[in-house]
């Protein structure tokens, strides 16, 4: 086998059967479920380190864990098994679950995150996660609407995967929902309560306002994040709730 994209580390695990995994770690970082899988949880390890990341997921005083880590260079190591709870968003909310981590699988990309040099992925680490991501998605059933980013099930603390994860890639491939196109409404909610009593519907926890629209801004309109509901901001999400409603999107 090519050396490991997580160096040493990674060189000492053993490979996987599975097609899609290349290398099989043994994280004692886990519990069991008390939901059935509904959810894909995004994340960035923000770590400089190649290694580092694989040992702290692995490592029982971190006390977290993933169920995939993607290193750069594309190679995939499963963590925790699937029918498992992984450590990997902690106190999160999405749609009304408290508990992501019991209804989700996680993923985590190796990558320096906004800490350490923030940049695009690499190619090949999105190559290897289009595949096992729609494995998840049609093993699970999971909608598209709940393949989310780490930053929207914890907008508080979180800003992985950040705005420059490529979710048009995964749109391409209905694994994601895509950015809607068509704004049927210009400024279709008459104050900022009114905004927010959406966004909550939507999914988000917004109990602090600012931060969940950072985390909408983020995922739906990367090219401006500042916090602030303005008249775009508004379309897009009046436009995602209207998509859902009507059926349109999953």
């Amino acid at each position: 086998m090519a050396q490991s994209d997580f160096g040493k580390a990674g060189d000492e695990l053993p490979p996987s059967d599975d097609e899609l995994v290349h290398r099989t770690a043994r994280s004692p970082n886990f519990n069991e479920r008390a939901l059935p899988i509904s959810m894909a949880v995004i994340h960035y390890t923000e770590m400089q380190d190649q290694g580092f990341a694989l040992e702290r997921l692995c490592d029982p005083e971190a006390k977290v864990s993933a169920h995939y880590l993607i290193g750069e260079g594309g190679e995939v190591v499963q963590l925790v098994a699937e029918d498992k709870r992984a450590w990997h968003a902690g106190q999160s909310y999405w749609r009304g679950h408290r508990d992501v981590n019991s209804a989700s699988i996680g993923i985590e990309l190796d990558h320096p995150g906004h800490a350490y040099g923030y940049r695009d992925f690499h190619e090949a680490q999105i190559d290897a996660l289009i595949p096992l991501l729609a494995r998840i998605v049609k093993q699970y059933d999971i909608p598209r609407a709940n393949v989310v980013g780490h930053s929207d099930v914890a907008p508080q603390r979180k800003i992985d995967p950040g705005e420059l994860f490529p979710w048009e890639r995964l749109a391409e491939y209905d694994l994601c929902l895509p950015r809607p196109e068509k704004l049927e409404l210009g400024d279709p909610f008459s104050n900022d309560g009114a905004f927010y009593l959406a966004l909550e519907r939507y999914g988000y926890d917004i109990t602090d306002g600012h931060k969940a629209v950072e985390a909408f801004q983020r995922r739906w309109r990367p090219e401006k994040i500042d916090g602030e509901i303005d008249g775009q901001v508004r379309a897009i999400l009046f436009q995602l709730l209207l998509d859902r409603d009507r059926g349109v999107t999953r």
